[in-house]
C-alpha cells in the first residue's frame, strides 16, 4: 500500500492540527496509508522516508537540523513526493536554504493582512491540477513569496491589493499554485490556507490540492517502474 507521511507542528496560527486532519483525508482518498507525526524527529530514518510515496510538512517557523533536511532532499530526490500549502510548507525553517531551495519558494509578507483576493488560474497551460478550474475569489491572507523561477505557475494573483511600500514597484501577478520537480521528485505547493475553513469556503482551493497530491505522489511510481536513479543528480561540489 503506497504510504504518506505528515510532519505537524510549529507556530499554531496556521492550525497545523486542523490542516493535519484535512491533508489526511484527502490522502485516504487517494488511497494511501497516511502516519501524522509532531516531531521533526520524523525526518531522521532516512530509510524509511525511501519508502514513502510523499511527505506533506506542516510547520510554520521552526528549525530544520542539516541532517534532517539532507534526509529530506534525498528522498524527494529519489522520487518520494512532497505537497503542502501555506506557511506550512514556505514558511518553515527560515535559516535553512536548502529547505527553500527544495519547496520552490519562501514567504516574506502579506501586507493586507487578512483581505479578500483572486486566484487567476493560468490558462496558458493545460494541465491535470487547474483543469476546468475558473478564477475564484478567497478572503485569507495574500502571500507575497520569493519564488524559484524554475516552478511552473498554475495559479497566481495580482499585487496590489493593499497598500505598502512595495506598491511603488506597481504590478505583480505573484505565483499561488506552483509544481516542480526534484531529481527524481515531484513537489506541489499551493499558498492558500492561513486558516483551515479556507479550503471550505473556496472548494477549488482543495480540488487543486488533492489534484496535486496525486500529480506528486504518481512521481514514485514513475521512478520505480524506470527504474530511475539519482545518480545522474549527485555532486561532490554541493555542502550542506
Amino acid at each position: 500500500m503506497k504510504k504518506a507521511l505528515i510532519v505537524k507542528g510549529g507556530w499554531e496560527g496556521h492550525e497545523p492540527d486542523k490542516v493535519s486532519v484535512r491533508f489526511k483525508r484527502i490522502l485516504e482518498e487517494l488511497g494511501l496509508s497516511v502516519e501524522i507525526s509532531d516531531t521533526l524527529a520524523a525526518y531522521d530514518d532516512l530509510d524509511y522516508l525511501y519508502s514513502l510515496h510523499i511527505i506533506c510538512p506542516i510547520w510554520t517557523g521552526g528549525e530544520l537540523s542539516g541532517e534532517r533536511c539532507s534526509n529530506v532532499v534525498k528522498a524527494v530526490a529519489s522520487g518520494v513526493g512532497m505537497g503542502g500549502n501555506h506557511g506550512g510548507m514556505c514558511d518553515s525553517f527560515r535559516t535553512n536554504t536548502e529547505w527553500q531551495f527544495l519547496t520552490g519558494g519562501n514567504w516574506v509578507s502579506h501586507p493586507g493582512g487578512i483581505i479578500e483576493y483572486t486566484v487567476n488560474i493560468n490558462k496558458e497551460i493545460d494541465d491535470e491540477v487547474t483543469r476546468g478550474i475558473s478564477d475564484f475569489s478567497v478572503t485569507s491572507e495574500q502571500y507575497y513569496l520569493h519564488v524559484d523561477p524554475a516552478v511552473k505557475v498554475l495559479a497566481t494573483t495580482r499585487f496590489p491589493v493593499a497598500q505598502y511600500y512595495h506598491i511603488s514597484n506597481g504590478i505583480v501577478d505573484m505565483p499561488v499554485v506552483w509544481k516542480k520537480t526534484w531529481g527524481n521528485g515531484r513537489i506541489f505547493y499551493t499558498s492558500l490556507g492561513h486558516t483551515d475553513d479556507v479550503f471550505d469556503k473556496s472548494p477549488s482551493s482543495e480540488i487543486m490540492l488533492k489534484r496535486g497530491f496525486e500529480w506528486a505522489i504518481e512521481g514514485k511510481a514513475i521512478a520505480l517502474r524506470e527504474a530511475l536513479t539519482v545518480d545522474r543528480f549527485l555532486s561532490d561540489k554541493k555542502n550542506f
